[in-house]
């Protein structure tokens, strides 16, 4: 009896030391958010002395941001994976894209992640069916937001406003065209390894309930308004699941082993086929070809420089997985500082051209 007690009292420690890591890990992801989103915003609103409409952006960064980084947890054991999603969603291009509209587009964005927490956390066991219903609820609340919004002639997106073809340019250089089209998609340049990685782990894993809301995302937003429902705003689903995605890829690179090295190589790969194709859009003939000036080119070029870093930190993964070296420290500090790098500077590229 008295050995029963004790097990039950460990058991209870570790329960209790894992949830205050939990606390902390939230606590942290909160901070870092906050203090990016006070560097990027104080410059354009000459402080924060008093409560405005604009400063609902940096609200709606941060809570977008941790709303990620708290769903990625279902399937991140890492940390900084999290916290690299989260910074994904909260200061991704999209993100940076809706406050081209009303700052309430950009808080109905920020509350889809934690509307998709009760599907993600909640029923197991016998009650697992009850996945797919809760997994209709960001829907439904996007719906209802649009309707009430109607109601107080509140128009955050323009309904009529919706994904186009041309807006492609954006996955490619989102900073560059972030003037020139209407609609910006996409994430920034080093973490496309870790989503090619991602990718590849999901169709492995045969994650049909995340590829299902990816494409159901895209469809709405390619198609015309639905009950009344501006479509850019349905990009926020596949963008969140592939926030989660690129988190995923990144731990499978900080883990990759020797088998994994292919995958790795494909990543590094395609890194440098972007960073070709972005310095070719730079010369002189497409300049001319499609009517760009010096600065598009200096910023395609500013772009091929983060392809070229991306490729690099993949490499040099590949290579410690072609030692059979483990070096996951390493691994994360080559990811984390490059894709560090990368947002940092592209998310102060595209608040300049937003605000």
């Amino acid at each position: 009896m008295q050995n029963q007690n004790s097990k039950l009292k460990g058991e209870l420690k570790k329960q209790h030391t894992k949830d205050g890591l939990r606390v902390g890990r939230f606590f942290i992801a909160g901070i870092v958010y906050a203090g990016f989103a006070v560097c990027l915003y104080y410059p354009y609103f000459r402080g924060f002395g008093s409560l405005r409409l604009q400063d609902l952006f940096v609200v709606n960064a941060c809570a977008g941001a941790l709303g990620c980084f708290v769903l990625s947890r279902r399937w991140l054991g890492a940390f900084w994976a999290s916290l690299i999603a989260g910074a994904i969603y909260g200061f991704g291009p999209f993100a940076f894209g809706l406050a081209k509209f009303h700052p309430s587009a950009g808080l109905l964005a920020a509350s889809i992640p934690w509307l998709f927490c009760p599907a993600a956390f909640g029923p197991k066991g016998r009650w697992r069916w009850l996945t797919v219903p809760l997994c209709a609820v960001p829907f439904l609340a996007v719906v209802f937001f649009f309707e009430g919004s109607a109601k107080f002639r509140l128009f955050p997106v323009p309904i009529q406003l919706k994904f186009k073809p041309s807006d492609l340019a954006s996955l490619l250089a989102p900073a560059v065209v972030a003037g020139r089209v209407e609609t910006l998609v996409g994430f920034y340049h080093v973490p496309i390894a870790a989503l090619i990685m991602g990718f590849s782990m999901l169709l492995a894993g045969r994650r049909l309930g995340v590829a299902l809301i990816v494409v159901v995302g895209t469809i709405l937003a390619f198609r015309g308004p639905v009950f009344a429902v501006s479509p850019i705003i349905w990009l926020a689903m596949p963008v969140l699941c592939c926030s989660v995605i690129i988190g995923a890829g990144m731990q499978a690179l900080a883990s990759a082993g020797s088998a994994d090295r292919k995958w790795v190589l494909a990543a590094a790969a395609i890194m440098v086929a972007l960073s070709v194709v972005t310095l070719l859009l730079a010369t002189k003939y497409f300049q001319v070809f499609a009517g760009l000036g010096a600065k598009y080119a200096r910023g395609l070029v500013d772009t091929a420089k983060m392809y070229i870093l991306g490729a690099v930190a993949a490499g040099v993964i590949f290579f410690i997985a072609r030692a059979g070296l483990r070096l996951v420290p390493l691994r994360w500090v080559i990811l984390c500082s490059a894709t560090a790098v990368d947002i940092f500077l592209g998310a102060r590229a595209l608040i300049g051209k937003v605000l």
